[in-house]
């Protein structure tokens, strides 16, 4: 009977775990880019919904106005003072028990606003009817929505422009 005599502890040397710690290293290396793309990517994303859920809601808000679910003054132009009153709703004026009508379950933030602590209401840039198409504006109603952001989006536009 023959007996196998291992003179070698059983383990990693230091250079086979180093050149794993390197190989490890160069792999989160080559893949930090992708994910802060994909992270980029994902933001966009919310930012699109967003400004499509709440645009829905300012043209639903002018259509009820114009159907006469609203009541406005004459020299109104249909759509709501704030982003607000379009969670909050207005009374509808076929049922004057004083239902109300709602156009936004919450109002979405704007993913690309730095402070979180900011009501979501205060995260947009709004532009007023009055206001010409290239210098948007506030004013007495919100006739649109824009990020504030100043950074630019993976097609190289600024969220301003979206």
């Amino acid at each position: 009977m023959s007996v196998v005599r291992r003179d070698r502890a059983c383990g990693f040397t230091l250079l086979e775990l180093v050149i794993a710690l390197a190989v490890l290293s160069v792999l989160i290396t080559m893949a930090a880019p992708v994910l802060r793309l994909q992270l980029q990517r994902q933001k966009e994303a919310e930012l699109r919904t967003a400004l499509r859920d709440i645009r829905s809601a300012l043209d639903d808000y002018k259509r009820a106005s114009e159907d006469g679910r609203i009541k406005l003054a004459a020299d109104a132009s249909g759509y709501p003072a704030s982003l607000d009153i379009l969670v909050d709703g207005v009374n509808d004026a076929r049922f004057p028990q004083g239902k109300l009508v709602y156009f936004l379950r919450r109002l979405p933030r704007d993913p690309m606003a730095p402070d979180a602590s900011v009501p979501a209401s205060q995260t947009w840039g709004t532009r007023s009817y009055a206001s010409p198409p290239g210098a948007p504006a506030s004013g007495v109603d919100v006739f649109d929505v824009y990020s504030l952001s100043d950074k630019k989006g993976i097609n190289g536009l600024s969220y301003k422009d979206w």
